[in-house]
């Protein structure tokens, strides 16, 4: 199930590349409204899911970056075990290895993960999250429903 692996590399791209843009074109903490609840705001981030041990001295860094690789490298062992029926896993596992791998490369070159995508209500933000973020989750929702059954061809019984 290897052949998924172009949704790792498609996500880990246009992460890379927006952060890049990013980077390039705003300064840090710049907001600039692009829809009604939802803004470009550069943002770096030191911690994990929501700012998470954000202010925890350092050492997070290296301990975040240990773990995604270790999570590539164990999601990279399961897609090569898995059956040619088992595609909507097959994608789940890629997009999460892509956004994975896309924050490892912000984490060992920078410290942090640069972050960009802010959407809120009112006044109440979400905390701001980039494409691997998203891919993740994308990700992690498919296989929660792959593991109810979605994606998965009907079996005879005999």
């Amino acid at each position: 199930m290897l052949k998924y692996l172009w949704l790792s590399l498609l996500a880990l791209i246009l992460d890379q590349v927006s952060k890049l843009t990013i980077d390039a074109n705003m300064p840090l903490y710049q907001s600039i409204p692009l829809l009604p609840s939802f803004n470009l705001t550069y943002v770096h981030n030191t911690g994990a899911a929501f700012s998470f041990l954000s202010t925890a001295g350092g050492w997070q860094r290296w301990f975040f970056a240990g773990l995604a690789l270790v999570v590539s490298i164990g999601i990279t062992v399961w897609l090569t075990r898995l059956h040619n029926q088992e595609r909507l896993l097959a994608v789940a596992l890629s997009l999460i290895l892509g956004g994975a791998i896309g924050n490892l490369i912000d984490r060992v070159a920078y410290g942090y993960v640069i972050d960009f995508l802010d959407v809120y209500y009112g006044s109440w933000h979400w905390p701001a999250f980039n494409i691997a973020d998203a891919a993740i989750t994308v990700g992690v929702g498919l296989m929660l429903a792959e593991s109810f059954g979605f994606g998965r061809g009907k079996t005879t019984s005999g």
